[in-house]
């Protein structure tokens, strides 16, 4: 049987010059640090690029290298375009050769792949213009149909394009969407015919971390009890696939819902637990963030020696650095985001001029493709100014939160913090 060749990326081997692999592999890292990403490039990274292994990069590469040559697309760069390249990086190797033009076989995941690309960019577009449209229905499979690759590239596809039009938009008008595709892949999954026992396990860890997605979105959206339905989801489907980075996900998340609802005994119950869960996930940044869930739990239980002794434990494990074992899922966690969750902890301890300063520093290392997340950290900042006494400052850190809102960062969440900022500075 033949099989495809990786076809070599001149178009990048160029752009290295005379530097050799690990010299431009440090000029990525350096890069990467310029605009506080994290990525761990190294020279086989470098080869493997050059190579044609790595058909389209991560997102966090992806930024780092538009950083370091502006104006070149993804195309100029030598990279496939991200709608083309399906799978995980950590499943590639093991999909084996890619699948035969699409029949009638592969309808499912046709269906599923198009109802996302349609109402998920759809619902955005109408969030922005004023438009408005129903989501496309997606049927389950029939019982006949045997689930493979292509269907669970479908699923990990769905995942990838939530997390992107998050990072641009925020939450709002993308949760109604996002449900109809996870529907499709729980589908997938009861109808329990597969090829092979990895593509089960692909499929299940697909389905939960799709779940996990939509339980943010539901999450950012205010709809609390929805979001931590689907948290349980993600958890029970990372039990029976026995897939402990999946769990200690669904902790993760859980533990911040919890935490947002006032519920921080559960936190901190949760947050240890995907700790647990995460001891044979060899990724300190994993392990860092889950530390900063449980410092956070515990501050807001005004538990200062229990919170400082977790947030030194997220110091110790972020200090390692990025490595290939970080989930995918973990691309937004950089020094930004340590330095909000660490300004929250402060603030709940009411420590309000450290948390400002946490905060401010937040902002300014956050690469402004997060747009959401940049929108999220200003309205933290504001409300840790109103209540540091400097309602000034606040109003003008709320007027830029507003500016981004206005250009299309949907979050309820965001809404509500402004909102309290509010009420502070009124009542100062």
């Amino acid at each position: 049987m033949a099989t495809s060749r990786a076809v070599p990326n001149l178009a990048f081997r160029r752009l290295r010059g005379r530097l050799s692999p690990s010299e431009f592999a440090a000029a990525v890292r350096r890069a990467a640090r310029e605009i506080g990403e994290q990525v761990a490039c190294d020279a086989r990274y470098i080869g493997r690029v050059e190579a044609g292994e790595i058909r389209c990069p991560n997102y966090a590469y992806e930024r780092v290298f538009r950083h370091m040559f502006p104006g070149l697309t993804l195309a100029d760069l030598g990279f496939a375009a991200r709608e083309q390249v399906r799978g995980r990086r950590a499943t590639a190797a093991a999909a084996g050769p890619p699948p035969a033009p699409a029949t009638r076989n592969d309808e499912e995941s046709d269906v599923l792949r198009r109802a996302f690309m349609t109402s998920g960019t759809a619902t955005v577009a109408a969030a922005s213009l004023g438009l408005g449209g129903p989501a496309a229905a997606i049927p389950a499979p029939r019982t006949p149909h045997r689930v493979g690759d292509a269907e669970v590239r479908a699923v990990e596809d769905a995942v990838r394009r939530i997390r992107l039009l998050d990072d641009r938009h925020g939450a709002e008008g993308l949760y109604k969407a996002a449900a109809q595709p996870l529907r499709a892949a729980y589908a997938l999954l009861d109808a329990g015919v597969t090829h092979r026992r990895a593509t089960e396990a692909r499929l299940q860890s697909g389905a939960g971390e799709l779940a996990i997605s939509v339980g943010w979105l539901a999450h950012d959206s205010g709809r609390h009890d929805d979001a931590r339905s689907h948290y349980a989801e993600a958890l029970a489907t990372a039990r029976v696939a026995g897939d402990p980075a999946l769990e200690a996900h669904a902790f993760c998340n859980t533990a911040f819902l919890a935490r947002d609802a006032g519920r921080f005994r559960e936190s901190v119950r949760a947050a240890q637990a995907g700790l647990n869960a995460a001891r044979s996930v060899p990724s300190a940044r994993l392990h860092a963030l889950l530390s900063l869930r449980e410092a956070g739990a515990w501050a807001g239980l005004g538990d200062r020696a229990s919170c400082e002794q977790a947030l030194g434990r997220a110091h110790a494990h972020f200090a390692k650095g990025p490595c290939d074992a970080d989930p995918e899922w973990m691309s937004f966690f950089g020094e930004p985001e340590l330095e909000a969750l660490e300004a929250q902890c402060w603030s709940a301890l009411g420590e309000h001029g450290r948390a400002v300063r946490h905060a401010h520093r937040a902002t300014v290392l956050q690469n402004p493709h997060f747009a959401r997340n940049l929108a999220l950290y200003r309205a933290q900042l504001a409300g840790d100014l109103a209540r540091a006494g400097r309602p000034d400052e606040a109003a003008e850190e709320a007027r830029r939160v507003l500016a981004l809102l206005d250009g299309g960062v949907q979050s309820q969440r965001i809404r509500r913090m402004l909102e309290t900022t509010r009420q502070v500075i009124a009542s100062s």
